[in-house]
């Protein structure tokens, strides 16, 4: 079981104005700094002379800055900074809520919409929200909103209506207005501060943005796992790219991703409804791992003699997470019992069979199936035995209906217990879920074979038990562990499967 991550220390006044003075950019998103004297806020590694102590107020996000009655900076654009991974660290409402409104819900479904998901009544939430961020949900999605528009604005030709509405704005008008109250600026003027790094006209319909994270970045190792578990039709992968067709809310998209020798993280994209865009952007964010902090996570192992090889090896090294969590579900559970080659042929046989077509685009021409097709007809074209067969339809069934909720703002402990409780998924299948869907970055998978064959080769003790009891040590990163251990694993092993599959304890 991971360790709550409400142990995670929270930063003292006099630690954030050390990092401000230090202008480390380690802390860029993690919160913002608002000075009263010039009524601004800024990033932590904002280049501006640092102001004094006394002038000095930190927020833990843009939003209570806004409500607070502060504009952006428009020296150091805190907006462009990656996220915050305490967002990821955290299991608790606040965590939770933050993950959710970074996917849309409250665009999509409202605030009452937010409030059911997690639980709680409308007033309720937003007196939690304010206590803890300074900001209600509203605000909190407005200014997610406004650094949508920043984002597109500053690194897109898109008209600035495209722009507003994309971005999740009801109107042009409320649109300008935001701009104008975050940014002290209007919204071309905004896009005339951009740097223009490419020549010729914009391709119609197509996107490309630059996603901002945190150095070091083991690209190599994501795209080699994308490839290895890439569902031809679906997703394309080589060690330089991913890419792949998705379903979104409002209709079907497309997106590349490639990482330069700069180590600028590029997205290339192109959507039937623009206004998915932030889905989108927050869906790749995930996938990549991009809110991490890897300088964070890099010490904290490198201070283990058996890990400190591994961690000089391979900087940066991040955990993939799920663009679609039904989808991670159906993957996880075919993978059980067989190794990923055969889990990848088995997918792409779903996906040839099932998978709904769409304009072929770069080597993609389907989207994963839907639960309600691999509920209706995934017997007939799914092979194994039959126990799994039945688990997986049965799941998909679930999820298609409603009776099982599976997302990123769900409770990882509440999460964990409603995977158990369905036939055919063990312990190893709802904390890889847990990992993938949630960005849980304290999960141990003490039972799966190539993490006990990486952990083998790392001199690290390799049977269930006794490798559970040392990893302990690197909590809250253990999912972090985990990556190591299956890149560290032989060739021969990465493939393999857990000894706890859910179906072995089933049959």
């Amino acid at each position: 079981m991971s360790t709550p991550a409400t142990s995670i220390p929270v930063m003292s006044f006099d630690e954030r104005y050390r990092v401000i003075r230090s202008r480390d950019r380690r802390f860029d998103g993690q919160f913002v700094t608002a000075v009263r004297s010039t009524g601004i806020y800024c990033r932590p590694s904002c280049p501006a002379r640092t102001p004094k102590e006394s002038n000095v107020t930190f927020y833990a996000t843009s939003a209570a800055a806004h409500e607070a009655g502060y504009r952006a900076c428009k020296r150091c654009l805190p907006e462009a900074a990656p996220g915050s991974p305490q967002w990821n660290l955290r299991g608790d409402v606040t965590g939770r809520a933050m993950r959710l409104i970074a996917d849309g819900v409250i665009e999509r479904e409202g605030v009452p919409g937010l409030a059911r998901r997690l639980g709680y009544s409308t007033r309720h939430l937003t007196r939690l929200l304010t206590a803890e961020l300074g900001a209600g949900p509203l605000a909190l999605s407005r200014a997610h909103r406004a650094h949508t528009a920043r984002m597109l604005l500053v690194g897109t030709d898109m008209p600035a209506a495209d722009v507003a509405f994309s971005a999740g704005f009801s109107s042009v008008r409320q649109f300008n207005d935001t701009v104008r109250e975050v940014f002290g600026m209007s919204p071309l003027d905004l896009r005339a501060r951009r740097r223009r790094t490419r020549a010729g006209e914009p391709v119609a319909g197509a996107i490309d943005l630059v996603l901002p994270h945190r150095g070091p970045l083991d690209a190599a190792g994501l795209f080699a796992w994308m490839s290895a578990r890439a569902v031809a039709g679906v997703e394309v992968a080589d060690d330089a790219s991913f890419a792949r067709a998705l379903r979104l809310p409002a209709g079907a998209a497309w997106f590349q991703v490639r990482v330069g020798a700069d180590d600028r993280v590029r997205l290339h994209a192109r959507l039937a409804h623009l206004g998915d865009l932030p889905v989108l952007v927050t869906r790749v964010r995930r996938l990549f791992d991009l809110d991490a902090d890897p300088l964070a996570v890099d010490e904290a192992l490198a201070r283990h003699p058996e890990l400190a090889g591994r961690v000089a090896a391979l900087p940066g090294i991040r955990v993939p997470g799920a663009a679609d969590p039904h989808e991670m579900l159906i993957r996880a559970m075919v993978g059980q019992q067989v190794t990923v080659a055969a889990a990848r042929t088995a997918l792409t046989a779903l996906a040839a069979a099932l998978g709904e077509r769409v304009a072929p685009h770069a080597g993609t021409d389907r989207l994963f199936p839907t639960m309600a097709a691999i509920a209706e007809h995934g017997r007939e074209v799914l092979r194994g035995p039959a126990a799994r067969i039945r688990a997986i339809a049965g799941a998909a069934a679930a999820l298609a209906s409603g009776e099982l909720a599976l997302g990123p703002g769900d409770d990882a402990s509440e999460q964990r217990a409603t995977l158990l409780a369905r036939p055919g998924i063990g312990p190893w299948t709802a904390d890889y879920v847990r990992m993938r869907v949630l960005a849980d970055p304290d999960i141990t998978l003490p039972g799966d074979v190539a993490v006990r064959a990486g952990a083998r080769a790392l001199g690290i003790p390799s049977d269930p038990k006794g490798y559970a009891a040392w990893a302990e040590r690197l909590a809250p990163w253990r999912s972090y562990l985990t990556a190591h251990l299956w890149a560290a694993a032989p060739t021969s092993r990465r493939a393999s499967v857990p000894t706890d599959s859910p179906l072995q304890e089933a049959s």
